[in-house]
């Protein structure tokens, strides 16, 4: 039975005034270890068996938040580079959406770096990514993404849910929902941050939110360094058997309530007592990295749990090892607009490396095949000049793809001459959410929620599988 069937008037109301300790804790639903009270049994997903065949168990979501110019990454515009310094043509830009450009007199910007071909397959990139082109046979490059916000925050809250109202489940809620993660010591979905190399960009924690899903299903942001999980460590003289005896009193507790009430929320809170336990001893052991070899941490450009883009990489190839089922890491350090040439390049030296070691140390433990690695960012830039650097733009970007069940060495779609348009095989966000679904085995169709009356889904009314890039 789904948790909407059993959460009656009172336990919503209630679910709201849990506090941000509910919250800390929330994609957790595992079995206890050596556990004197109530049978608390890992969640299993509500999709079983799944809907076809998966090739990938596991996602991890690269965002560039910020929104990375496609015209100095991954789609290479000639024509472009002749109309640097000329007139935008009105035939692209009237009528349309334009940010802080609007009214503006209309300049094109040529790209400002050089894009070379990488590996056997040819796939073109700029310069700037020198690790990760060595990648490039791995790599599925989509330049005809569109999305439909055109500032930041409900463009993350669109990339990340499918719509642009805020209070809707995040997709890395929806899968641990539907298939449940393959943890008992972990969260099934872990959001890590880093910043620099431009304007750090704000995210809110509820582009990691379970929306109308139980909190079980919240996403949990670890800091990168220092205590990845605030107050996980014991206080000095409280030993792991003196914490026990609290966790099963407290665990009694809320069964002697749950008896009564038959409140699923009440279940909730007792796996996450049980899991705030567990993760004293796990959390810990996931951030030391004095288990990797020298070798590996220069493969990632990282000597430890520093904070960094790199160290997050390979922080979530850990994660991914111990069964988290959604990986999310930000970078807050994209938002160019202005210096883009001297910014583009800082920022992506803060993130070729690690990308890099992050796709040739999957493929090289043979998980490659089975992790879906995803690069994406809330929009593109325009092709028009904002002083040096270039505005937001919605109507056509770039994002890739590798592993788990995507076509590697291959480009997918493209823009207009000119870069501004998505112009043939055109990928919505909604596509995008449609394929990595049936990758993970779920049609995207049959995945609904009943809730105020309505279905609900992770694509809207919208979405295909991009068929043509699957493996």
């Amino acid at each position: 039975m789904f948790w909407h069937q059993q959460l009656g008037r009172r336990g919503f109301l209630g679910r709201g005034a849990q506090g941000v300790g509910a919250y800390a804790l929330a994609s957790m639903m595992d079995a206890p270890s050596g556990f004197a009270g109530p049978n608390v049994e890992r969640w299993p997903g509500v999709i079983r068996p799944t809907h076809v065949e998966p090739k990938a168990k596991r996602v991890i979501f690269l965002v560039m938040a910020g929104g990375a110019s496609h015209l100095e990454t991954f789609d290479h515009k000639p024509k472009l580079m002749e109309m640097g310094g000329k007139p935008m043509p009105e035939s692209f830009t009237k009528g349309q959406p334009i940010a802080q450009l609007q009214g503006a007199k209309l300049t094109c910007l040529a790209p400002q770096h050089p894009f070379k071909q990488y590996g056997q397959s040819g796939n073109e990139m700029t310069e700037i990514f020198p690790h990760l082109g060595a990648m490039a046979d791995e790599m599925c490059i989509i330049r005809s993404l569109k999305t439909e916000a055109i500032n930041h925050d409900p463009a993350h809250t669109f990339m990340n849910t499918g719509t642009t109202i805020s209070g809707r489940p995040s997709m890395g809620s929806w899968l641990l929902y539907g298939l449940g993660a393959d943890t008992d010591n972990l969260p099934g979905f872990v959001v890590l941050t880093s910043v620099g190399g431009g304007q750090n960009q704000p995210i809110a924690s509820r582009q990691w939110h379970s929306g109308f899903l139980p909190s079980r299903f919240q996403g949990v942001h670890f800091h990168s360094k220092g205590d990845p999980v605030l107050y996980v460590n014991n206080s000095p003289g409280v030993t792991a058997e003196r914490q026990r005896d609290v966790v099963n009193a407290v665990q009694q507790l809320n069964q002697l309530r749950d008896d009564v009430v038959d409140d699923p929320e009440i279940a909730t809170r007792i796996a996450q007592y049980e899991m705030a336990f567990r993760m004293q001893s796990s959390v810990p052991s996931l951030m030391d990295f004095a288990d990797e070899t020298p070798a590996t941490l220069d493969l990632y450009g990282t000597q430890g749990a520093d904070g960094t883009f790199a160290a997050n990489c390979l922080l979530a190839r850990r994660l991914a090892e111990r069964g988290t089922r959604f990986i999310q890491l930000y970078h807050r350090g994209w938002d160019h607009h202005g210096s883009i040439k001297d910014a583009a390049a800082g920022t992506a030296k803060l993130v070729d490396q690690g990308v890099a070691g992050l796709l040739k140390d999957l493929k090289q433990r043979d998980m490659l095949k089975d992790t879906l690695v995803v690069w994406a960012c809330e929009f593109g830039r325009t092709p028009m000049a904002q002083g040096n650097g270039r505005d937001h733009h919605i109507k056509g970007f770039s994002m890739w793809m590798a592993g788990g069940g995507v076509k590697p060495g291959m480009t997918y779609g493209a823009t207009d001459e000119l870069g501004y348009n998505a112009a043939e095989n055109v990928v919505t966000v909604h596509d995008m959410h449609a394929t990595m679904l049936h990758l993970l085995g779920i049609d995207h169709e049959r995945f609904t929620i009943r809730f105020q009356g309505r279905d609900f889904r992770l694509t809207d009314v919208h979405g295909n599988v991009i068929r043509p890039i699957l493996a």
